[in-house]
């Protein structure tokens, strides 16, 4: 029979493509996710460079000490 003896278990060569299959299917789902992530944060970043160019800090900043002092 065709297969691995792993641990004294003999396993057959389609559970070994099964395994090899979902490890496969989990790896691919865990990289969309972090591709997600990394086009959100790549997002947020422009956003707040773009915020910074145009200096809404600054007047945020300005508005705020305007109420402290």
């Amino acid at each position: 029979m065709l297969g691995l003896i792993l641990f004294g278990f003999e396993l057959p060569l389609w559970l070994i493509f099964l395994i090899v299959i979902l490890i496969v299917i989990i790896a691919w789902n865990f990289v969309k996710f972090a591709i997600k992530v990394l086009l959100i944060l790549v997002v947020l970043f422009i956003i707040l460079a773009a915020l910074d160019y145009f200096n809404v800090f600054n007047w945020i900043q300005e508005i705020f000490s305007a109420f402290i002092f």
